[in-house]
């Protein structure tokens, strides 16, 4: 069978200049379906405006056009540690007494120039012991992350804020009832900069650095991008800094730098959601448009030289082997990073139809490759990445990508594959707009790159006149010894910098105390925003065909549809089904091969997707809903006439027994498989792998009647688009009549945790540790309690965790308490503790964690807000699209079928500090915990560890179960 997809031909975008019924300018594109609106006030502040109704929040951004490529060459990192101090108020904002405050900030900035400018090792320790001794006496007058409970008194999520090369952004989500309380707090924020609790927020940053250091992603791409800008700061500045400017930071640098970019002519306002545009720019004008316009810094550009040479680096790290290479192009928005971009699809897309997807991947020549490009607002990389086998060099490789390459110099892909990318990148632009944040990300990227909406909607016409010729030719001119290769090897990672704890007091912390400018946004009230609860029997609509069940939610976004064929069982049930599904997708048919079946997916624009969990198996494909039929079609004929190849699953088997290997290398899966281990023990879902022994016993026809019988199993439907009588018609061809059961599912114990702690070594610069204990079966009388717990005690930024152990003690970069309760009944909740420091901090961690979780910490003032924001937050969260229907399904494990966030609200509303107080006392406070620490065994003091607990040491045998 052969198809194609289908798509209208783009518009001509062209931007015109209105005037709002405020009297206010903008601009807008003709013909965008967005609305979007482009503003600019008096003083230079660009403000993006679009609706979302999706639910009655605003997605927030406010994009600063400045990152570490204007730090200044003896102070990098600056821009990254401004971003953190943003968070810590203003004279009016989490300051108790500013009279007495400001005095002694000013003496701590001039002990750190002091400190900066002495050359003497001894006399820099007493500098520092003197700005600890002042910084104890001005944190008398600081209230620490006063921010935070500012934003989340209006019931904000998302939280949080960046800095890379270009760019410093700002985020928060938030009711739409609350924008001015938002506009005004924002606007305090951005009116001054006040450096207080300046050395413990240092400390953080040193961690943050630590933990860079553990990321080989990270590592490489320092390399990398050394090598490809060896002038430009795109290569010479790091976003975290190099470690003797974050020793000696200076408080003067960071003013100077606020004073100069973070001035309204070089920020933006980003706000899509369910907003009116007429009075949400005059209140941004109103708050906003009072700053002054300032001239900004005049910069000398730098260009680099052409490549022309192999520029190789390496470095090492305990991780498996991996090899990158990069080529320097163009900069965001030229028709070289358009050629680039397209080079990339060529060789690696979503529907797994490129050369590397087909020779390197689906040929199961290396155990995973791919090619991206990532344009930056000057100049950008072209990449490949590939994890090479066992038995492959790191050269041998770099040969397979390179061999890609020159197919595409010869124009050796098929036509067809242009347009085919080029559609897929209609459809996921599709997908991301019609969301606040996707549109909203898009808008601010905008701004960052100096586009106009306009030529950021073009784009997509630029791609489609871009022909085969013009790849080739520009492959043919670009790709050529002019590259640099980054062979990341298994070893000592022998380049490692240690950023050591200078050595502070813990800060105490006024937790109880609240600045006017807190007291006042308090107590404005804004008008309620009523939650609404979805009754799912109107929700979703449901038929019978076949004895199937079918369920269907309507798309009211676009024309982009999905079907989800959802099975009752999974891994518990037969382990080697997640097998038999990953086999079929090297397989083809007696029709088509792998690789042809592959590019009919992506003609058609359908993406599918196996994904077996514990209980489930979800088989779903995605597309424009008019292709939607073809695509069941050929899903169906790939299920029933997968055809068996003995080769290719041997080939599997090695990729699968390989990957194994690579995964006992890697730090994250080494803790993720501890953790499991700490929570289960040795015999888990995560132990239990089907053995290399029975892999190598399997043959390929089992795996295709296992994916064939399936057909033939309990499974129900839903369908997410938008004519669901046409939907019925085509998808009654796939439905067999049901004559297989389900296998029995296995039962896997969930023991009590008793105060084990299991170690397992490796050579990383940080430790982390994570503690679980085992609670009461769910109980959904519980939820509230459990959701309000979380956000005053446990998780985010005005959590009481982050701020004794992050802000007062300075003890960890991240540090959380989460109580999970279980998704089935007669199953338990798990609490689960975690900190990630350096490995001379981590008992004075264990111990700032047990004396918090001793009792409850009373602060009522905290726990109001805590109270208030949740509640905001359901209020203003509504159920769409496919969630409504995965919401519904889930909750029909706990035994119910309405929406249960109508028991939690109310729940809450009622709750007190002593009502949560009781609920820990009696649920949390006598639980055991078991513990799982990964580090560099030679840092960590075990005489410490022996005493938390029994005390153990286990290999990467015994947590992985091979």
């Amino acid at each position: 069978m052969t198809g194609s997809i289908k798509m209208t031909g783009a518009a001509i975008f062209q931007t015109n200049k209105f005037t709002d019924k405020a009297g206010f300018s903008y601009e807008s594109v003709i013909d965008d379906k967005n609305g979007v609106r482009i503003y600019a006030l008096k003083n230079g502040l660009k403000v993006y405006l679009a609706q979302n109704f999706d639910a009655p929040k605003i997605q927030t951004y406010i994009p600063v056009k400045t990152g570490s490529n204007n730090d200044p060459s003896d102070n990098t990192g600056l821009a990254h540690y401004l971003e953190h101090m943003m968070f810590k108020g203003t004279s009016k904002l989490a300051s108790a007494n500013w009279e007495k405050e400001k005095p002694l900030l000013e003496e701590i900035s001039n002990l750190y120039e002091q400190h900066k400018a002495e050359q003497d090792p001894e006399k820099k320790k007493e500098l520092y012991k003197k700005i600890d001794e002042v910084s104890q006496e001005a944190s008398k007058f600081a209230i620490a992350n006063e921010y935070d409970k500012a934003i989340s008194s209006l019931g904000a999520s998302g939280t949080n804020a960046h800095t890379w090369l270009d760019e410093t952004v700002y985020k928060n989500n938030i009711p739409n009832n609350e924008l001015e309380k938002w506009l005004k707090v924002e606007k305090e924020r951005f009116s001054e900069l006040t450096l207080r609790l300046f050395h413990t927020e240092l400390e953080a940053v040193y961690e943050e650095f630590n933990r860079a250091q553990d990321n080989d992603a990270r590592l490489v791409n320092y390399e990398l991008m050394d090598a490809l800008f060896p002038k430009h700061p795109n290569g010479q500045q790091t976003t975290l800094g190099k470690s003797e400017h974050l020793k000696n930071p200076s408080m003067v640098a960071i003013h100077k730098y606020f004073d100069e970019y973070y001035v309204p002519n070089n920020y933006a306002m980003v706000l899509v959601g369910d907003l009116d545009f007429e009075k949400t720019i005059e209140l941004v004008d109103q708050y906003f448009g009072t700053f002054q316009y300032r001239k900004l810094p005049e910069k000398t550009k730098i260009s680099e030289e052409p490549m022309t040479e192999i520029v190789e680096r390496t470095v090492k790290s305990p991780s498996a082997p991996r090899l990158q290479m990069a080529w320097r192009t163009d900069s965001y928005g030229t028709h070289e990073a358009r050629l680039a971009e397209m080079v990339a699809n060529i060789l690696s897309n979503s529907g797994e139809s490129g050369l590397i997807d087909l020779n390197i991947n689906q040929g199961q020549k290396a155990l995973r490759a791919m090619a991206y490009s990532s344009p930056f607002k000057n100049y950008g990389t072209f990449s490949m990445v590939i994890v090479p086998k066992n038995e492959q060099t790191l050269e041998e490789a770099k040969q397979l990508l390179l061999d890609q390459i020159e197919l595409v110099k010869k124009g050796d892909f098929p036509e067809w594959l242009i347009q085919a990318v080029i559609n897929d990148m209609k459809i996921q632009r599709m997908k991301a707009f019609e969301t606040a944040d996707g549109l909203a990300t898009t808008l601010y990227g905008v701004f960052i790159n100096d586009q106009t909406w306009e030529e950021e909607l073009n784009e997509i016409n630029e791609y489609e006149t871009i022909t085969k010729a013009d790849i080739v030719q520009f492959a043919n001119d670009f790709f050529k010894e002019n590259y640099v290769v980054v062979k990341k090897e298994k070893g000592i990672n022998d380049k490692l910098v240690r950023v050591e704890n200078p050595g502070i007091t813990p800060i105490k912390i006024n937790k109880d105390a609240q600045s006017s400018f807190l007291k006042e946004v308090l107590k404005e009230r804004s008008t309620d925003i009523k939650p609404e609860f979805i009754d799912y029997s109107t929700a979703i609509k449901t038929a019978q065909i076949k004895g199937k069940e079918v369920s269907f939610v309507e798309n009211k976004y676009n024309d982009v549809a999905q079907a989800y064929f959802i099975f009752p069982f999974g891994s518990d049930h037969d382990k080697e089904l997640g097998l038999a599904t990953q086999v079929l997708q090297y397989l083809g048919t007696d029709k088509l091969n792998a690789e042809e079946l592959n590019e009919e997916f992506f003609k058609l624009g359908i993406s599918n997707d196996f994904r077996t969990i514990s209980d489930q198996l979800i088989i779903s494909i995605s597309g424009l809903e008019e292709n939607l039929p073809q695509g069941i079609e050929l899903l169906k004929d790939w299920m029933q006439n997968a055809k068996p190849d003995e080769e290719v699953y041997r080939q599997n088997i090695n990729t699968i027994l390989e990957s194994r290997e690579v995964a006992k290398k890697d730090k994250g899966r080494i803790m993720a498989a501890l953790s499991s281990y700490a929570k289960f023990g040795r015999e888990s879902r995560f132990t239990d792998i089907i053995s290399e022994k029975r892999l190598k016993e399997i043959n390929s026809e089992e795996m295709t009647e296992k994916v064939k019988d399936l057909l033939q199993m309990p499974y129900q439907i839903f369908f997410y688009g938008t004519d669901f009588d046409h939907f019925q018609k085509y998808v009654k061809p796939f439905i067999e009549e049901e004559i297989i059961a389900i296998p029995p599912k296995k039962i896997y114990e969930e023991p009590a945790t008793e105060g084990k702690i299991y170690f397992t070594n490796y050579d990383m610069v940080q430790t982390e540790m994570t503690k679980v204990a085992k609670g009461s079966n769910v109980n959904l009388k519980n939820f509230g309690k459990i959701k309000l717990f979380n956000e005053y005690f446990g998780r985010g930024l005005s959590s009481i965790v982050f701020q004794e152990i992050r802000e007062s003690k300075s003890l960890a970069y991240s540090a959380y308490v989460s109580y999970a309760t279980n998704s089935e009944l007669d199953h338990p909740d798990y609490i689960t503790t975690y900190v990630g420091t350096q490995a001379n901090k981590l008992s004075q961690a264990v111990i700032a964690m047990d004396e918090l979780m001793a009792d409850l910490p009373q602060v009522p003032a905290q726990f109001n807000n805590a109270r208030n924001s949740a509640l905001k937050q359901i209020a203003a969260a509504r159920v769409n699209r496919t969630n409504i229907f995965f919401n519904h399904l889930n909750l029909k494990k706990l035994g119910i079928d309405y929406d249960i966030r109508k028991d939690i609200y109310s729940e809450i509303e009622e709750l007190t500090l002593a009502d949560l107080t009781d609920f820990y006392t009696k649920e949390m406070k006598p639980l055991k915990y078991n513990t799982a620490i990964i580090g560099k065994k030679e840092n960590l003091d075990f005489e410490a560890l022996n005493k938390m607990g029994d005390f153990r040491e286990l290999s990467l045998e015994e947590i992985f179960g091979y």
